[in-house]
């Protein structure tokens, strides 16, 4: 063999790793922003979810309040929950401010059982199983953000997943989780 054509073959060879290296690089970085995209778009429908719930509690609470109304405390500590979130600004405070909520819509939802009549009143039972309903998708949604947010931290912390998404500008996410108001059992004083 002569020396131009080992100088080819060596280029050749340089250049198909070169491709192959540049196409692993482009892979990685489109896959972190796929997944960087992923979990904001999944963020985004957990808050319509949570959306959907503050628009359908001031009716369920005007309902209840028309029946059970010396249990205002109860309703206060809803709105203040309601406004808790509206208020946040970051992921993290928003999740906790739903969780709040949650905590709050609990000790709500206890109070029925006090009140035989809100259970025969048709507007309160419509309005429990949309929120029940509600909730329903909002814990499908949160899985699924949360699920998200799995593969992306998962994604992050691998080899060279670390590097795409160093990269692509794409951070470790937060995770939904709930407070410690939401975890506690809901009590009802009469």
């Amino acid at each position: 063999m002569n020396a131009g054509r080992i100088v080819l073959m060596i280029g050749a060879g340089l250049l198909v790793l070169m491709l192959m290296a540049g196409g692993c690089v482009y892979s990685g970085y489109n896959r972190a922003i796929e997944m960087d995209e992923a979990v904001k778009s999944q963020w985004a429908q957990v808050e319509n979810q949570l959306q959907r719930r503050f628009e359908l509690i001031p009716n369920l609470v005007s309902t209840v309040k028309g029946v059970a109304g010396q249990e205002e405390k109860i309703y206060l500590g809803v709105a203040n929950a309601r406004k808790a979130y509206f208020q946040a600004q970051s992921v993290n405070d928003k999740a906790r401010a739903a969780g709040g909520f949650e905590s709050a819509l609990s000790r709500l939802l206890v109070l029925r059982e006090a009140y035989p009549q809100l259970k025969s009143n048709q507007s309160f039972l419509k309005l429990q199983d949309q929120l029940e309903g509600t909730e329903n998708r909002l814990a499908v949604e949160r899985k699924r953000f949360n699920d998200n947010v799995r593969m992306l931290n998962t994604f992050t912390r691998k080899l060279l997943g670390r590097f795409y998404a160093s990269l692509a500008g794409v951070e470790k996410a937060e995770y939904f989780e709930i407070g410690d108001e939401a975890r506690a059992t809901p009590e009802v004083k009469f």
